[in-house]
C-alpha cells in the first residue's frame, strides 16, 4: 500500500476543520435568529398565564360579591394605622371578612387553610398574623414578576410596623381604588378631600362614612372599569405590591394620569417628577410585560393594556360612577 503524502493528509484535515467551522457558523446563527422567537413566546405564555390569575380573581371577587352583597373593602385603615375588620365603628363588615380585599377573598381563591390562620380581631400586624404576612399565594404572583421568594420590608406603615421591620411577602396585582389628582388619594385614610365620583371599586372604608361599593354602585358600567391591576417596580422593592398589607398604597392604586406612574419603576417615576413628586410613583402600576400590563374589569374579564393606552381614560375607568361615557381599550 502507497501511503498518502503528508501534505495531502493536511489539506483534507484543514478542509474538515473549516467544514466544522462553517457549520458552528450557522448554528450560532440559527441560535441567535430562533432565541428572540423563544424568549417572545415564553413571555407571551407568561403574559397569559398572568391574566388567567387575574380571571380567577376577579371570579373568586364575584363570589364574594354573590355571597356577601358588595366587593369587599380594599382595606380597612384607621387614621392611626389600626386594621382590624369589624372593629371599625360604623362600618359593620363581619369580622371574618379581614382587612383587605386580597385577605378578604382568599376562602373564594382555594386558600381556605391560609385565611383560617388570620386573626381579623387583632392587628394585621400582630404575631399571630405571620404567617398570613409572609405566605405565598400563587394566583396573587405573575409569572413575569421577579422574585416571589424574598420577603419585604415596607418604605412606610402604620403604628411602628416599619420601625418593626416587619416584612410581607410581594405580590403582583392591587385594587383599582378610584382615580387621583397626584394629591389626594382614595387608597389612605390620610387624605380626604377628593371628590366622590372618583372612588374606585375597592377603596378605603371607614373614611368619610365610605363602605364597600356593590356592583349596583358600578354606575359607568361593570365591563369599563377597572378592578384590579397589575402593580410592580423594578427597583427600590419597599415600595412594591404587599397583598396581605392593608396600608395604604400596597394592597390598592388609584390611577394618576400621568405616564410616569406607568414605568413600573418607582425610582425613575421619582426622578422623571411631577404633580404629587413621588406620592404618584407609590401607586403607580406596571409590569414586566413589555409594552403592556394587565388589567382586570368589574364583569371578571381581563385584558392587556398598551402602555401607550390614553391616560385620561385610565383614570376615567378606575372610578365606578364619574359619568364618562368610556371605550376600553
Amino acid at each position: 500500500m502507497v501511503a498518502k503524502p503528508a501534505i495531502s493528509r493536511r489539506l483534507s484535515q484543514g478542509f474538515t476543520l473549516v467544514e466544522l467551522l462553517v457549520v458552528l457558523a450557522i448554528i450560532g446563527a440559527l441560535v441567535a435568529l430562533l432565541m428572540p422567537a423563544v424568549q417572545s413566546a415564553r413571555e407571551s405564555g407568561r403574559r397569559a398565564h398572568c391574566l388567567g390569575h387575574l380571571r380567577q380573581i376577579g371570579v373568586a371577587l364575584l363570589q364574594y360579591h354573590d355571597a356577601l352583597g358588595s366587593f369587599p373593602p380594599g382595606n380597612v385603615t384607621l387614621t392611626e394605622g389600626i386594621c382590624r375588620g369589624s372593629s371599625v365603628a360604623g362600618v359593620g363588615y363581619p369580622s371574618e371578612d379581614g382587612c383587605n380585599w386580597a385577605i378578604a377573598i382568599l376562602p373564594y381563591l382555594g386558600e381556605a387553610p391560609i385565611y383560617a390562620q388570620y386573626d381579623s380581631r387583632d392587628f394585621n400586624e400582630a404575631p399571630q398574623n405571620q404567617t398570613v404576612r409572609e405566605a405565598f399565594v400563587e394566583t396573587y404572583f405573575c409569572p413575569s414578576d421577579i422574585d416571589s421568594e424574598t420577603l419585604v420590608v415596607p418604605a412606610s406603615g402604620p403604628a411602628g410596623a416599619h420601625a418593626l421591620n416587619l416584612a410581607y411577602r410581594p405580590g403582583s396585582y392591587r385594587g383599582v381604588a378610584g382615580r387621583s389628582n397626584g394629591v389626594g388619594f382614595l387608597d389612605s385614610a390620610e387624605f380626604v378631600n377628593y371628590p366622590s365620583e372618583w372612588r374606585g371599586p375597592l377603596h378605603t372604608v371607614g373614611i368619610r362614612e365610605l363602605t364597600s361599593e356593590s356592583l349596583r354602585n358600578v354606575a359607568d358600567g361593570a365591563s369599563n372599569t377597572w378592578l384590579i391591576g397589575e402593580s410592580t417596580t423594578r427597583t427600590n422593592p419597599s415600595f412594591r405590591t404587599l397583598w396581605a398589607y392593608s396600608y395604604a398604597h400596597y394592597s390598592l392604586s388609584t390611577v394618576v394620569p400621568q405616564a410616569r406612574t406607568l414605568l413600573g419603576d418607582y425610582d425613575q417615576c421619582a426622578a422623571t417628577g411631577g404633580k404629587g413628586n413621588s406620592a404618584p410613583c407609590r401607586r403607580g402600576w406596571g409590569s414586566h410585560h413589555p409594552g403592556a400590563i394587565n388589567w382586570l374589569l368589574c364583569d371578571g374579564s381581563a385584558r392587556s393594556v398598551a402602555l401607550e393606552a390614553d391616560l385620561e381614560l385610565l383614570a376615567q375607568m378606575a372610578t365606578i360612577d364619574g359619568g364618562e361615557p368610556v371605550t376600553p381599550p
